[in-house]
């Protein structure tokens, strides 16, 4: 039975349908069947469940692309969906509603904390579900997983007491980053750096036996207070005599002594440096080379402890850094402040300025984990797609510290560590029933791990590990991990030392990099600015293929790319081309009409776009695998617009008749469709469906494949050469502007047979003359183009006496023009008078009706 589409497309009409047809048939399932070319595994990095989804959260689409080419290349095809946790965000995001309330986490007890959190995990991870669904991503729901699931719950203790019990997580008071909002620590990973005015404070410490004073410089003078020495280096002649000696801390009166140690460098400053173990995590090295007492002077939320002393005691470290630089300058021990500009760490989340402090925290001992992480990407087991972000990978993780993975937060996986009063520690996947020492009762350590620790296991714990699945066995390690550059420390570094680690390999064979999303100006998505696009209100204007198709244009591997709303609409405009070139097939065929198959004696035309779609399909296919998704649409673009719509179209409407144009209509759109269903999968289907075709889905059929008896290279050849001489005659007679309706005679010279029909039809030729040597006639247009040359009769297409008086009238008037213009600018009272603008005003106009001038008289003298 023939069908027909509406005359409009409507994504709101079509895309929940389509996409609950494909989930009620379960085509999204991943399973090891027979006959497959084997498992192909992405798995989704977790979107947070902190609310509202964001365009670069629409850059999942490049994954969906590459599952359902696969897919449909025969590939058990799985995407694994999940969402995060994100232990420090979510918990701000529920704090901050809970202001709203007048209501604290600790006001109101942790366990009824935790309800309120699991609700808001129900409902933001079920509202980022059905986002996901909106956009028509081909996960694999039946498998969705969660960083606090069970089985991610179990996953996370078995690692924690596996690498605890190697030696490589382990407990200590070390100096970390400590975020004074979020009042947590954070791992070096989660700090940004980021450049700000500052100064460099100059200050005296005088020597106790009153022979002077020493010079030292900070940029941060409230930690003064905690100072428990001042270093020099040993081989400084500076100093030699004054090492080993005490000296006065400003503004304590406390006795601290001068040391000697290597870390300091003699050629910058003074070479003198105060030393606050407690608050910088290079002086806490060096305080533990010389035993120095740790002195912490600041509180969890960033303001003066009792150990500052009571003049400084509450204040807010701000405010006691301009007091301290006050009370300096008063007592005369200021020298002078220096500005200067400098890197500052910053919360990632919060954008606090962060502070290193000495802390009791648990860490992973990264040095042991790094090296089989080093040598399976040097191996080549694991590739990165840009190649040069290997190197950015190679270099965090040659040079990394050791990870405090210990956070001072409710939400998260709570450690599996448990104390007993007797000062027994016990580590353990369950929570013991006492203390193995002394049988009384063990109390579970209060903090959480980071997030970025269950992440880190996503590839293998969302397949049923620690367990031994059929999953896990069929499905790890992965296939391709899509991910944006910006968390290469935070997340694919650790999953591949993770996956080293725990399953003996890395957990992806392809790292595949791609850019932020940034606005039409190049500017970073943010609130202060905004600029941020919600994918949704794209998707309720313009479809979701539409900016699916957006955002794979344009794409390159690891670079950004823009987003505005023009790209969505010429997207949208793209779906509006394929869809009419669709309903122009529908319309002319036979109610009967065969399966998409190529038929026997094809025309010229016929053999052409048979060998441009063979090539398409060629191209298409390498540059996926090549993960050049942008590449990849546009050749679809170029090739469908261009080729099918543009010219195939209008040459077969002089053959429709024939049942072999038909069939070439109808194999060309079907598989030229599954081409472009991975990115737009929704008016793909909506055709496809519409179309004579075998099979219940797009989704699911072949993907075609390159077939080198479809190449034509000699048709291929000439019909280049029609269309471009086509072309070069529509532009000339637009040039000219001859009205569509007067015709003219061709005069044709070319070594390749040429179609005179398709002249007369689309070129607006009355009749066509092959010759075989240059045309003698006078009066003619000519044009030149590859492969043929072309001659027109001036008189076929313009009445030369009517256009001689047209030119003639508008050549007097623009030499009146020009005339008048000139008078002016020879005008000395102008010129010097009028505004310099004005005068460059006047003489752009005379260069511009100069040059209409010339082309008027070029044209007369070619009639």
């Amino acid at each position: 039975m023939k069908t027909e589409l509406p005359k409009q497309y409507d994504p709101s009409q079509s895309e929940s349908r389509i996409y609950a047809n494909w989930m009620n048939k379960g085509y999204f399932r991943a399973d090891k069947t027979e006959g497959s070319k084997g498992p192909y595994t992405i798995s989704m990095p977790p979107p947070n469940i902190t609310g509202q989804l964001h365009l670069g959260h629409a850059m999942y689409t490049l994954q969906d692309v590459l599952t359902r080419w696969r897919r449909m290349q025969g590939y058990d095809a799985l995407w694994l969906p999940g969402t995060d946790h994100a232990a420090i965000a979510t918990e701000m995001r529920i704090v901050e509603d809970m202001a709203k309330e007048g209501l604290t986490k600790e006001g109101i007890g942790y366990e009824a904390y935790m309800r309120r959190a699991w609700a808001w995990k129900e409902k933001y991870g079920g509202r980022i579900e059905e986002q996901l669904k909106v956009m028509g991503f081909s996960c694999d729901w039946s498998r969705l997983r969660f960083t606090m699931d069970e089985g991610c719950n179990r996953a996370v203790n078995e690692v924690f007491v596996k690498l605890y019990e190697k030696g490589l997580i382990y407990r200590g008071e070390r100096i970390i980053n400590w975020c004074c909002k979020c009042k947590t620590s954070l791992s070096d990973a989660e700090v940004e750096h980021n450049e700000r005015d500052a100064a460099f404070y100059h200050v005296r410490y005088p020597y106790v036996d009153g022979s002077g004073a020493i010079e030292v410089a900070t940029t941060r003078p409230e930690t003064m207070l905690g100072d428990t020495a001042v270093a020099v280096h040993p081989e400084d002649e500076r100093y030699q005599g004054m090492i080993g000696k005490e000296v006065t801390l400003p503004l304590t009166g406390r006795t601290i002594p001068v040391i000697a140690d290597t870390y300091v460098e003699m050629g910058f400053g003074t070479g003198a440096v105060k030393i606050t173990p407690a608050h910088d995590p290079n002086d806490f090295e060096v305080g533990a080379r010389h035993n120095l007492p740790i002195l912490n002077v600041m509180t969890e939320d960033g303001r003066m402890n009792a150990e500052a002393g009571p003049a400084y005691f509450g204040l807010e470290r701000y405010d006691c850094r301009k007091q301290v630089i006050e009370d300096l300058q008063a007592q005369g021990f200021l020298v002078k402040i220096e500005p200067m500009k400098h890197n500052v760490g910053e919360c990632h989340r919060c954008h606090t300025i962060t502070e290193p402090r000495v802390s009791t925290q648990w860490f992973v001992k990264m040095a042991p984990l790094a090296e089989p992480a080093i040598e399976t990407v040097k191996s080549g087991e694991t590739k990165f797609v840009p190649e040069r972000f290997e190197k950015i990978y190679m270099h965090w993780m040659e040079n990394i510290r050791d990870w405090c993975i210990s956070r001072q937060l409710w939400w998260g996986h709570r450690i599996p560590a448990y104390y007993c009063e007797c000062g027994e520690t016990v580590v353990s996947r369950e929570m013991p029933e006492s203390c193995p020492k002394c049988h009384g009762h063990m109390t579970q350590d209060p903090d959480s791990l980071d997030t970025w620790f269950s992440s880190a296991l996503w590839p293998f714990s969302t397949l049923g590990w620690p367990e031994d699945t059929e999953d896990l066995a069929y499905f790890y390690p992965t296939s391709t991990l899509c991910t944006a550059y910006d968390i290469i420390f935070f997340w694919v570094a650790r999953m591949i030392f993770s996956g080293c680690e725990q399953m003996g390999q890395s957990p992806f064979a392809t790292v595949f990099i791609h850019g932020l999303v940034r606005d039409s100006l190049g500017r970073k998505m943010s609130k202060s600015l905004d600029n941020g696009v919600d994918p949704l209100d794209v998707i309720e204007q313009y479809g979701a293929d539409a900016l699916r198709f957006s955002l794979c244009t344009g794409n390159s591997p690891g670079n950004d790319m823009r987003y505005s709303d023009e790209k969505a609409q010429s997207a949208r405009n793209f779906a509006n081309k394929l869809w009419n070139a669709a309903r122009f097939v529908l319309m002319n065929l036979d109610e009967n009409e065969a399966a998409p198959h190529i038929p026997s004696e094809l025309a010229p035309e016929d053999k052409w776009i048979l060998s441009r779609f063979n090539a398409t399909v060629r191209d298409v296919t390498v540059a996926l695998e090549k993960f050049e998704l942008g590449q990849a649409a546009g050749k679809l673009y170029d090739f469908i617009w261009d080729e099918f719509c543009d010219w195939y179209i209008e040459f077969s409407k002089a053959s429709l008749g024939r049942a072999k144009t038909r069939a070439v209509l109808v194999y060309i759109l079907s598989n030229t469709l599954k081409l472009l269903h991975p990115v737009m999968p929704f008016i793909t289907e909506e055709i496809w469906q519409a179309l004579p075709h075998k099979g219940e889905s797009i989704m699911i059929a072949d993907w075609p494949e390159y077939n080198e008896n479809l190449d034509f290279p000699t048709e291929e050849a000439q019909m280049q050469v029609l269309t471009k001489a086509i072309r070069a005659i529509r532009n000339r007679r637009a040039e000219m502007n001859v009205p569509p309706s007067r015709k003219a005679n061709l005069y044709i010279r070319s070594e390749l047979a040429l179609n005179e029909q398709f002249f007369i039809r689309l070129a607006g030729a009355s009749a066509v003359h092959f010759i075989e040597g240059d045309f003698t006639g006078q009066g003619t247009v000519q044009i030149i183009c590859q492969g043929c040359r072309i001659w027109i009769p001036l008189g076929d297409l313009v009445d030369i006496a009517a256009e001689k008086a047209r030119l003639e009238k508008e050549l007097a008037l623009i030499e009146k023009q020009l005339s008048g213009v000139t008078a002016k600018l020879n005008n000395e009272s102008f010129t010097g008078k009028a505004p310099a603008n004005v005068i460059e005003g006047a003489r752009e106009n005379a260069r511009a009706l100069t040059e209409k001038r010339d082309a008027l008289r070029e044209g007369l003298a070619n009639l």
